[in-house]
């Protein structure tokens, strides 16, 4: 497959597509979200426990996914916890630490609400060639690393530090 040819593009005409997408899809997690009965953070926190399958994340661990301080990660599981989406599970080599899961009713719910739009996004996918694919997720990729940067330095409210 080559893919398809695509119309020129300037930088800032990207940077306006990628704005719209972002804005999309923030809406979009606002109303699966309150069809879930979550808030965004909340369902954000769940997407990395998801991520983590088997691997199961500490609260600090899911702190620093979320860019949230511990106390803040401790609401977000109780909320979570009392939704029936995450259980809190001991350490197995800390026993002062817990470790959370995904309860699988929740994760076969959240699946549901996801389904038709990752089925759509992977066709959309498949209309790019491989080497078309590998940029789109470097530039994703990339463009996450930036996204985390940005965040660290608005966290850190330093005056003389460009944002």
């Amino acid at each position: 497959m080559h893919g398809t040819p695509r119309p020129p593009a300037t930088p800032a005409e990207a940077l306006s597509a990628m704005d719209h997408l972002i804005a999309a899809h923030l809406i979009g997690q606002q109303e699966l979200a309150r069809r879930l009965g979550l808030t965004v953070t909340d369902l954000t926190c769940f997407g990395f426990v998801l991520e983590a399958g088997e691997d199961l994340l500490t609260a600090g661990d899911l702190a620093a996914r979320a860019h949230v301080t511990t106390g803040a990660v401790t609401g977000i599981l109780n909320r979570l916890q009392r939704a029936g989406y995450v259980t809190r599970r001991p350490d197995p080599k800390d026993r002062r630490r817990v470790r959370v899961a995904a309860v699988p009713d929740a994760v076969t719910r959240v699946e549901a609400v996801y389904a038709g739009h990752y089925k759509r996004l992977t066709a959309l996918f498949s209309d790019y060639s491989p080497e078309e694919l590998a940029i789109i997720t470097d530039w994703f990729t990339r463009a996450t690393g930036l996204a985390h940067e940005y965040l660290e330095k608005l966290n850190r409210n330093d005056p003389t530090e460009d944002c």
